[in-house]
Protein backbone atom coordinates (compact mmCIF):
# COMPACT_ATOMS: atom_id res chain seq x y z
CA UNK A 1 0.00 0.00 0.00
CA UNK A 2 1.34 3.67 -0.83
CA UNK A 3 1.45 6.16 1.59
CA UNK A 4 -1.26 8.16 0.46
CA UNK A 5 -0.32 12.08 -1.08
CA UNK A 6 -1.59 14.09 1.60
CA UNK A 7 0.18 11.98 4.40
CA UNK A 8 3.57 12.74 2.16
CA UNK A 9 2.30 16.32 2.04
CA UNK A 10 1.54 16.57 5.89
CA UNK A 11 5.18 14.54 6.34
CA UNK A 12 6.96 17.40 4.14
CA UNK A 13 5.53 20.38 6.09
CA UNK A 14 7.32 19.21 9.25
CA UNK A 15 10.63 18.42 7.85
CA UNK A 16 12.71 21.50 7.76
CA UNK A 17 16.33 20.49 6.32
CA UNK A 18 16.85 19.13 2.81
CA UNK A 19 18.80 16.16 3.97
CA UNK A 20 15.38 15.20 6.21
CA UNK A 21 13.07 15.04 3.34
CA UNK A 22 15.65 13.19 0.87
CA UNK A 23 15.91 10.16 3.49
CA UNK A 24 11.97 10.47 3.73
CA UNK A 25 11.92 10.61 0.00
CA UNK A 26 14.06 7.15 -0.21
CA UNK A 27 11.74 5.64 2.97
CA UNK A 28 9.19 6.41 0.39
CA UNK A 29 10.77 4.29 -2.12
CA UNK A 30 11.57 1.76 0.56
CA UNK A 31 7.61 1.24 1.32
CA UNK A 32 6.67 0.52 -2.17
CA UNK A 33 5.42 -3.03 -2.53
CA UNK A 34 7.50 -5.58 -4.42
CA UNK A 35 7.49 -5.11 -8.12
CA UNK A 36 7.31 -8.78 -10.12
CA UNK A 37 10.72 -9.50 -11.86
CA UNK A 38 8.36 -10.17 -14.57
CA UNK A 39 7.44 -7.18 -15.25
CA UNK A 40 10.51 -5.61 -15.59
CA UNK A 41 10.59 -5.80 -19.57
CA UNK A 42 11.32 -3.01 -22.13
CA UNK A 43 7.73 -2.34 -22.66
CA UNK A 44 7.28 -1.29 -18.94
CA UNK A 45 10.38 1.00 -18.50
CA UNK A 46 9.88 4.41 -18.54
CA UNK A 47 12.33 6.10 -21.62
CA UNK A 48 13.85 9.42 -20.58
CA UNK A 49 14.80 8.17 -16.86
CA UNK A 50 18.84 8.22 -16.08
CA UNK A 51 17.71 5.52 -13.65
CA UNK A 52 15.81 2.39 -14.90
CA UNK A 53 12.09 2.81 -13.82
CA UNK A 54 9.23 0.29 -14.78
CA UNK A 55 5.25 1.17 -14.32
CA UNK A 56 2.49 -1.06 -14.91
CA UNK A 57 -0.88 0.15 -15.71
CA UNK A 58 -4.00 -1.53 -14.49
CA UNK A 59 -7.18 -0.01 -15.66
CA UNK A 60 -11.01 -0.74 -14.47
CA UNK A 61 -13.84 -0.77 -16.12
CA UNK A 62 -16.39 1.91 -17.28
CA UNK A 63 -16.50 5.67 -19.12
CA UNK A 64 -13.61 6.72 -16.63
CA UNK A 65 -12.06 3.85 -15.09
CA UNK A 66 -10.13 3.93 -12.26
CA UNK A 67 -6.44 2.99 -13.25
CA UNK A 68 -3.80 1.69 -10.52
CA UNK A 69 -0.08 1.63 -11.26
CA UNK A 70 2.29 0.02 -9.98
CA UNK A 71 6.31 1.03 -10.67
CA UNK A 72 9.89 0.22 -9.14
CA UNK A 73 13.77 2.13 -9.97
CA UNK A 74 17.12 0.63 -9.67
CA UNK A 75 17.79 4.09 -7.55
CA UNK A 76 16.77 4.82 -4.32
CA UNK A 77 15.91 8.02 -4.58
CA UNK A 78 14.26 7.35 -7.53
CA UNK A 79 11.97 4.92 -6.33
CA UNK A 80 11.04 7.53 -4.07
CA UNK A 81 10.12 10.04 -6.72
CA UNK A 82 8.35 6.77 -7.99
CA UNK A 83 6.47 6.40 -4.96
CA UNK A 84 5.67 9.56 -4.85
CA UNK A 85 4.06 9.43 -8.69
CA UNK A 86 1.78 6.82 -7.12
CA UNK A 87 0.99 8.44 -4.53
CA UNK A 88 -0.63 11.62 -6.59
CA UNK A 89 -1.84 9.40 -9.30
CA UNK A 90 -2.69 5.63 -8.45
CA UNK A 91 -5.81 4.97 -7.94
CA UNK A 92 -7.52 7.76 -9.48
CA UNK A 93 -9.86 8.10 -12.28
CA UNK A 94 -8.56 8.62 -15.86
CA UNK A 95 -10.07 12.08 -15.99
CA UNK A 96 -8.57 13.30 -12.42
CA UNK A 97 -5.10 11.76 -13.64
CA UNK A 98 -5.44 14.26 -16.87
CA UNK A 99 -6.53 17.33 -14.48
CA UNK A 100 -3.14 16.43 -11.84
CA UNK A 101 -0.80 19.00 -12.08
CA UNK A 102 2.72 16.73 -10.93
CA UNK A 103 4.82 19.73 -11.03
CA UNK A 104 2.78 22.09 -8.99
CA UNK A 105 2.59 18.95 -6.19
CA UNK A 106 6.16 19.00 -6.71
CA UNK A 107 7.11 22.63 -6.35
CA UNK A 108 4.72 22.61 -2.99
CA UNK A 109 6.98 19.18 -1.48
CA UNK A 110 10.38 21.44 -2.41
CA UNK A 111 11.30 18.54 -4.50
CA UNK A 112 11.19 20.92 -7.80
CA UNK A 113 14.63 22.92 -6.53
CA UNK A 114 16.44 19.94 -4.95
CA UNK A 115 16.41 17.72 -8.23
CA UNK A 116 18.90 17.54 -10.36
CA UNK A 117 18.50 18.30 -14.46
CA UNK A 118 18.04 14.35 -15.50
CA UNK A 119 16.02 13.64 -12.03
CA UNK A 120 13.32 16.10 -13.09
CA UNK A 121 13.35 14.75 -16.70
CA UNK A 122 12.26 11.27 -15.14
CA UNK A 123 9.81 12.32 -13.15
CA UNK A 124 8.16 14.35 -16.43
CA UNK A 125 8.95 11.09 -17.97
CA UNK A 126 7.18 9.10 -15.28
CA UNK A 127 4.08 11.92 -15.53
CA UNK A 128 3.98 11.95 -19.28
CA UNK A 129 3.68 7.86 -19.41
CA UNK A 130 0.95 7.85 -16.36
CA UNK A 131 -1.00 10.36 -18.51
CA UNK A 132 -0.97 8.82 -21.77
CA UNK A 133 -2.10 6.17 -20.09
CA UNK A 134 -5.21 7.96 -18.79
CA UNK A 135 -5.74 9.57 -22.54
CA UNK A 136 -5.68 5.74 -23.90
CA UNK A 137 -8.11 4.58 -21.41
CA UNK A 138 -10.85 7.55 -21.61
CA UNK A 139 -10.63 6.82 -25.60
CA UNK A 140 -10.98 3.47 -25.28
CA UNK A 141 -14.66 3.75 -23.80
CA UNK A 142 -15.60 6.96 -26.27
Amino acid sequence: MTTPIQTIRDDFSLLDEWEDRYRYVIELGEDLPPFPEEDRTAANKVPGCVSQVWLTTEQGAGADPVISFQGDSDAHIVRGLVAIMLALFSGRRASEIQRTDAEATLKELGLDEHLSPQRANGVRSMVKRIKRDAEAALKQTA
